[in-house]
Order: C-alpha cells, then structure tokens, then sequence
C-alpha cells in the first residue's frame, strides 16, 4: 500500500561541529608508558568502512569517545573519507553530532548515510557529493530511519522504520499517565520504498509484522527482507523468516524455509538465487553457515564440514560468493563456489582481524575496518587479486609510545581431549621466574569470540591489566563460535559443567608452562562472561582470589523470567527449559553455592538493563554480603546491557585495577 505523496523536505544543512579533544595523559618520549585506564576509554576506532564504487574512496565511521567530565551519552560516531590509496582524510559529519549507515550511491556520486541535524525531530538519509560539498536529506519518515539500501537504479530508498506511536500516547504521559502494558511497549518496524524525486512512500511490510535485513533484487522489482510476527529481541534472534516483496507493494512470498537465527543476506548478480547466513538447526548457537536459495525453493547448505563461523558475504559473480568468517582466533575473507566445493581463503588469518568488509563495483579491491593487537580498528584496503592488505588510518598515534603486554594464540587440552583455545598477554616486567599473576577475561554469549586482535576495552581492560603485572587468558571455551557448529553446541546442557573446566584446564596450562602463578588468579566477565565470573567465586571459590561479574547471570531460574531472550537462552544454549530439569539449572546457578563463596567480589550493573535484569546481581550482593565475603555492588543509570557512558566506563576500569591489585597481586605469605 501507498503512503500518497509527502511534500518533499528541501531543506539542506551541514553538520558544523566543533572539535571536543578527548584529553589523554601525558606520555613518556620513549615506548615506555603503559596503558591506563584513562588512555583505554580515550581510544578511537574506526566503526566501518566502505568503499567507493569506482574504488577512489573509502568512507568511514569513527567511534569518538566523549571526555569523561562531559554530558553523559555514549560515544559519538564521525563519518570521514579518505583516498583508497592513501591520503588525507576529511570529516563528514563531526562531533557533537552522529552518522551512521555510510553507504555510496550505485553511481558513486553520492555518500550516504543516517544522522539528525540538531534543528530535527527524526533521523533521515542524508546524501553529500563524493568530492565534498553540502548535505541534503534524501527520505522523510516522520518517524525516523533505522536501516536504507539504495536501489540498483539510484532512484529510490529501501528503508525500515518503527510505527508510530498510539494517538494521544505522549499528551497522556505529560499528564503522568505513564503506564506500561508490557505486551503493548514495543512497536513494530515496517520497510518502506521511498522515491527521490516526488517524494511518493511506499510500505511494503504489514502493520503486524517486523522488518529487520533486507536487500533489493538486481532488477529493482523485489526486496528480500527477514520479518518476523513480533518486535521482541527473541522473535529477531529466533523467529525470522525470509520474504520477498514487489518493490511497489504487494503479497509477503516466503523465500525459502529456515530454522534458527539468520544474519546479512544478498542477491546473486542475476537475481536467480539468494545467498544468506544462518543456523543449520533451532539449537545452532549461532547463524554461522552459508546457504544459497532459490525463491520459493530449498536452502542448501554450503558450508556443511566448515570448521569457522560465517559473518557477513555478498556475491563475487553469478557463480561465486565471497564470505568473512571467524576461523579460531582470527577472521578470513573466504571464496565459495554457490554449488560445489569448499571455502578457498583470499585474504585474512595474520595479524588483522576484520568483521565485515566492502567491495568495489569492479570486484577487485576491499575496504574493512581491521584491528591488530598493537592497535584499534582502523581502515584497511586489500586486494581479492593477492589477499594483501594496507592500512590507511592511524586515530590513535600515541599508542606508539605505549608498551604493549606481548600477544599470542595459545591452546590446551579441555576436559574431555578437547582442544581448545585462547588469547594470552603476557604482562610487562614480568618477574624473571615467571608466575605471574593471573587475570582470566572470559567472553559472552556463550556463542562469543575472543580474538587475537585489540582486546582492550572498559569492560575488559586486558592491556591495562597487562601493564599491571598480570598475565591475562581470554579463553575460547566449548560454546564459542568461530569453530564450526559442533564446537558451539558442545556444551548443550551443561552450561557451567566442562565448558568451565576447560577454562580451569587453561590455568593449569599456563601454570605448568611457569608462566602464571595458580595461586593468583582473578577472573573478569560481561554477560555470560558475567556469569562465568559470578561461577568462579561461589561453586569454585577455592581457585579464585577475586571475582568481578559485570551483568552477569547468577540464577537461572529467576534470570529465565526476567530476560527478554528467555527462548534464545533456553532451547539454544541450554537446549533445555529449566522446568524440565530443575535441579540441574539451580546446580549451575551461582547463588545456589553461596555456602561455598569465600572470594571477594566486585559486582557492575547497568541500571537498564533488560537482557540480564539488575536483580541478578542484587541477588549475588545479598548472599554474599549476609554470608560475611567481601564484596561491592556498582550500579551503573541509565546503562543497558554494557556500559555506553565514559564516566561509567572510566570508573569501572579503575574499580577492576583496584580490586585486582587489592585481592590477586600480592603472593600468599607461607609460613614454616
């Protein structure tokens, strides 16, 4: 159905922002300072990048942290270009204000990307010329955009926007009329085709329904779009399914069957088939396989043996699709024939680590945002010829004079034979006889990755640790991704049983190398590296000097009613309702060992966080406090499931410091 047509928004502006420098301590003339908590929640990175379709530029985001004693809010994200060969880059969009969705229009002549101007209610497609000049708005939702592609003929945009509000919603709430009706809060997102000249709207997708990924056909004619029955975070991590819709409105057509998650998806060249990422089965922790469709056929699965996990692919030809993937601790940009044989690496496996990636129009040369353990994201370019790739960014050149704890892929033996894997940083000035102490940083997920890349961020502050003394272990327990499917289903029932064991097993690894002291270990986690951490210091207290849970689960049964993943959570990583097996989610629940807990414990929350609620931690708290165990409580307003704010940041790195040198550092006094 047609929106009719909307007078055409003519206004232009430019986002004219003023430098805010981020103040970093003073450094050393030598590489001889070490990295502080101050340095850390300064650092910027580079977001994302794409490449022009001529391949001349490379636009990109770049994640500016706000100074801690400014506003609250998170981190501001800039749009800069650079040449692809290398240059000086130019601001786009700059701080104060935002930019997101930088995107180039198929004809190259255009930059896109998503941002509201300070004199706006709503977010819009925004377009400036690829040499630099004045910004225009290019859609007009009156309720904003979430997500656009440009179509293959440059005239219109493909864009996702949430429903409005009920009428009378905001008039009741400024009368304090505020309640909430938990099945009413949550609205949907629609995908609409807007023109850009005329500016006629199109909605594509019911008023009933989701929208989340989609992608035009070659043609122009159809969209493929992922939708699900409700806007709940477990119907987009679990209900998804695939459509395509005429570009002009019309009948939903289901694309192919699936079951499970799905990621990024895209059309081959000659709009015959579509290519996507997704789960083999319900239980599959992660959308990690290729498949490739036919519209109204068979999904097939093209990467059945493949012992990585896809993230993100597009077509390379009609033929041949090109796929990023997470092969261990590192990342590749793999070529798949879409009808036989196996993934063959172009690029990728060294030093840089890279998520996502973008190609030319001419299919030769790449743009992705990198990392390496030396330093934060910054662009790439590579070539699909050779596989090499340069770096063209440097945001953070004091890191130069900042000694780095050396970095490397270590592996062990876990419980049941097998191999698993992990980042160590070795820690500065580490005593000559080795036995350093110990700080293990466990991932989330448990479908997580810990990468050998830049590992440093304020909820986990690796280097800083580093630079403390401590050896830091990021293990990549059994449930991780970047394995293959079986690895991140081996710990189905039995979250908390030998998936922790193999992080057990890595400390006595590393202890028997004499490379840490097993006497000294620390543990620090987020999420389910939360839940890990809240683990350590209750049912294995006796291992563990220190705890420090950041958002962590400490009881299953309460976390299940509370969470808004409680199937995502339960028939994935579980593969078990706790109601069917009571006593197996009470065993692995942290706070059903309270009479065991003798380590301190520091315990963060984020005040709005709805995937694992406040009383998580609360619960911890209280126990631990009533049993006598040193232990603290930070709650972090108005943080979600993370901590987005610097102040909040910068305070709780210094918090795990503190506590790390306060519990773990000073060896245990023997006596004769």
């Amino acid at each position: 159905m047609t929106s009719g047509k909307h007078a055409r928004r003519r206004s232009r502006w430019i986002l004219h922002g003023v430098w805010f420098l981020v103040a970093v301590p003073a450094l050393a003339d030598a590489a001889s300072a070490q990295l502080t908590p101050e340095q850390a929640a300064a650092i910027e990175q580079v977001g994302s990048a794409v490449i022009s379709p001529d391949g001349r530029w490379v636009a990109y985001t770049l994640v500016k942290p706000r100074a801690p004693t400014v506003t609250s809010g998170a981190a501001w994200s800039e749009l800069w270009v650079i040449p692809a060969t290398g240059g000086t880059a130019r601001v786009v969009v700059q701080a104060p204000q935002s930019a997101s969705g930088a995107t180039w229009s198929p004809d190259g002549r255009w930059l896109t990307y998503v941002a509201r101007p300070p004199s706006a209610t709503q977010s819009q497609v925004f377009a400036v010329p690829a040499e630099g000049g004045e910004a225009r708005a290019l859609t007009s939702s009156p309720t904003g955009v979430i997500a656009y592609a440009w179509s293959p003929d440059g005239a219109r945009v493909a864009y996702t926007s949430m429903e409005p509000e009920p009428v009378g919603a905001a008039e009741r709430r400024s009368r304090g009329d505020d309640v909430v009706v938990m099945s009413q809060r949550l609205r949907h997102v629609r995908l609409w085709v807007e023109t850009l000249e005329g500016a006629s709207r199109t909605v594509l997708t019911p008023a009933d329904r989701t929208a989340h990924d989609f992608a035009w056909s070659p043609d122009g004619t159809r969209l493929a779009v992922q939708v699900t029955e409700t806007p709940e975070v477990d119907a987009d991590y679990m209900f998804r399914r695939i459509y395509t819709v005429p570009a002009g409105g019309g009948p939903l057509m289901l694309l192919t069957e699936t079951r499970g998650k799905l990621a990024t998806l895209a059309w081959s060249p000659d709009g015959g088939r579509v290519a996507f990422v997704g789960a083999i089965s319900f239980d599959d922790p992660l959308a990690q396989s290729v498949f490739v469709a036919t519209p109204g056929g068979m999904a097939v699965n093209r990467t059945p043996d493949y012992e990585g996990s896809a993230l993100t692919l597009t077509w390379l030809d009609a033929r041949t699709i090109v796929f990023v993937a997470a092969e261990g601790t590192k990342t590749v940009l793999n070529r798949l024939d879409a009808e036989r044989g196996a993934p063959e690496r172009i690029a990728g496996g060294g030093a840089e680590v890279f998520t996502g990636f973008s190609l030319d129009a001419g299919r030769s040369t790449f743009a992705a945002a990198a990392s390496t353990a030396a330093h934060p994201a910054e662009v790439f370019v590579g070539s699909l010829r050779d596989g090499a790739l340069e770096r063209r960014t440097t945001h953070n050149p004091w890191l130069a004079q900042v000694r780095l704890g050396r970095q490397e892929t270590v592996a062990w033996t876990g419980a049941d034979g097998l191999r698993i894997e992990g980042v160590y940083i070795h820690p500065l000035d580490a005593p000559a006889g080795g036995g350093a102490p110990l700080a293990i940083l466990p991932h989330g997920g448990p479908e997580g990755i810990s990468y050998d890349n830049w590992s440093t961020n304020p909820l986990y502050p690796a280097q800083v640790l580093a630079a403390s003394g401590y050896a830091v272990l990021m293990p990549n327990y059994r449930g991780s991704g970047g394995r293959g499917v079986a690895f991140s289903k081996a710990d189905h029932r039995d979250l908390g049983g030998e998936e922790f064991e193999d992080v057990l097993l890595g400390i006595d690894a590393l202890a028997a190398r004499g490379l840490v002291d097993r006497d000294r270990v620390g543990i620090s986690g987020t999420s389910y590296g939360g839940y890990f951490s809240a683990l350590a210091g209750t049912r294995y207290s006796h291992r563990f000097r220190l705890a420090i849970p950041f958002a962590g689960i400490t009881n299953w049964v309460s976390f299940t009613g509370t969470t808004d993943i409680p199937v995502e959570m339960s028939e994935v990583h579980w593969d078990l309702w706790w109601w069917d097996n009571p006593g197996l989610a009470m065993d692995r629940s942290p706070v059903a060992h309270l009479g065991n807990a003798r380590t301190p414990m520091l315990i963060g929350h984020g005040m709005a966080d709805e995937r694992v609620h406040p009383e998580q931690s609360i619960q911890l708290y209280q126990g631990l406090k009533l049993k006598g165990v040193p232990v603290e409580l930070v709650l972090y307003p108005r943080e979600p499931h993370g901590l987005r704010e610097s102040a909040h940041q910068l305070d709780y790195m210094k918090r795990i410091v503190e506590w790390f040198d306060r519990y773990v550092k000073t060896p245990k006094v023997t006596t004769d």
